[in-house]
């Protein structure tokens, strides 16, 4: 009887710790509200219409949609990217993200930001048809150059940025280094974007380093990119030649090297600024304003959308190069968040 009753208080006591464990567990989970998340969007229909009316197009939301049909894990492995940059967010002293505690992610990053200055190496493939596409490395390092101006806030238009988001500017604390360029002759005139030249020439190590595709994508699209969680064996950031770095090989008004600092903002978690969607549609980032849609060219300041401002000079939006000169501070912390130890790319990071 005695032994009966131990083993039934044993019992008690398992059940006991268990629930304290899911509850603690559910208690955490409730930290981050992740109601409003979303992957799948109608960047389909939206990027088609836009090419279309004769316009210039980014073509990772397209990307991403095909990538959530093709694999069925991905959801899944973004669901938890996005709760970690969240938990991030939420716990960082200061918290970076505007005052919004639910600013995104599996395992949980610390709620610290130790990482100092972040330098990520970047592996270029130049793939061409003619001369003209077998970019020169002068142009090449021009991008690498607007790529460090644009992601420290030393970029020498930062002063254009109207007062009402001055203060939001962010030096993001990244750099990029050149690791080697890649040179690949071949007949293919256009590339699309199915990741074919990702198949032809392989990403190299790209854990640990950024792959840059530059061919030519066709169909007036500038560039697109992979974001964190997707394979590796695709991993990386495509841009046509003519929109890549300020020299050589160059077609305005995408000539000031923007296209490739707004492929790797989406590389490194960021969304369009304006959500790829109407006004309730978020960029998960509680600084930049909500946005109905894209705007183009250079838009006169104040532009208003949602009843608030557009932040019509950010990288994440379709703005000229020229009139394009800040990531908001809510979008260093999504950054640096995806680079701390644990985290979707925290090898680039050296953790």
């Amino acid at each position: 009887m005695k032994k009966l009753i131990l083993s039934m208080a044993a019992m008690a006591f398992l059940f006991t710790s268990c629930n304290d464990d899911k509850s603690e567990e559910l208690q955490d989970q409730s930290k981050v509200d992740m109601s409003d998340f979303y992957l799948y969007t109608d960047a389909d229909t939206d990027e088609h219409s836009r090419l279309a009316q004769g316009k210039t197009a980014c073509y990772s939301m397209v990307n991403l949609n095909r990538l959530l049909n093709e694999d069925k894990e991905l959801h899944k492995k973004m669901y938890d990217i996005e709760y970690n940059t969240r938990n991030f967010i939420a716990n960082k002293p200061g918290n970076g993200n505007g005052g919004n505690p639910n600013g995104g992610g599996g395992t949980t990053p610390p709620p610290t930001d130790n990482l100092g200055v972040v330098n990520i190496p970047v592996y270029v493939h130049v793939i061409y048809s003619n001369s003209q596409q077998n970019i020169s490395d002068a142009q090449i390092n021009s991008q690498m150059n607007v790529l460090n101006d644009d992601f420290r806030k030393t970029n020498s238009d930062a002063n254009q940025t109207p007062s009402e988001f001055a203060g939001l500017a962010a030096d993001s604390e990244i750099t990029f280094s050149l690791a080697g360029t890649f040179r690949h002759s071949n007949s293919q005139a256009s590339w699309g974007t199915n990741d074919a030249m990702k198949v032809a020439y392989p990403p190299v190590t790209p854990e640990t380093h950024l792959n840059i595709w530059v061919c030519n994508i066709g169909g007036g699209i500038l560039g697109y990119a992979q974001f964190p969680g997707g394979a590796s064996a695709t991993d990386g950031v495509v841009v046509s030649p003519q929109y890549f770095g300020t020299q050589g090989f160059v077609s305005a008004p995408f000539d000031g090297g923007r296209t490739t600092t707004h492929e790797v903002g989406h590389y490194l978690n960021l969304r369009h600024i304006w959500g790829d969607g109407r006004c309730k549609r978020d960029d998960f980032v509680a600084d930049t304003p909500s946005s109905d849609a894209p705007n183009y060219g250079c838009p006169s300041y104040p532009t208003v959308n949602c009843r608030s401002n557009d932040m019509t000079m950010n990288y994440m939006d379709y703005t000229d190069d020229a009139c394009m000169t800040m990531f908001s501070e809510g979008q260093k912390s999504r950054m640096r968040a995806v680079l701390q130890p644990g985290a979707s790319r925290a090898s680039l990071s050296g953790n």
